[in-house]
């Protein structure tokens, strides 16, 4: 289960960072954010 969580936050971490250089700041950022969080080394929300 960690390791799909990494890779859906580095999936995300890549979609924000390509979002904002397609000039959507704020779709990237949130991608950003919500990839950090996701992943092992942030606040996991599917851990209890």
């Amino acid at each position: 289960m960690e390791f799909l969580l990494w890779i859906l936050a580095v999936v995300l971490v890549v979609a924000g960072v390509l979002a904002l250089f397609r000039r959507q700041l704020l779709w990237g950022i949130v991608l950003i954010v919500v990839g950090l969080l996701v992943g092992p080394f942030g606040v996991s929300i599917f851990s209890s």
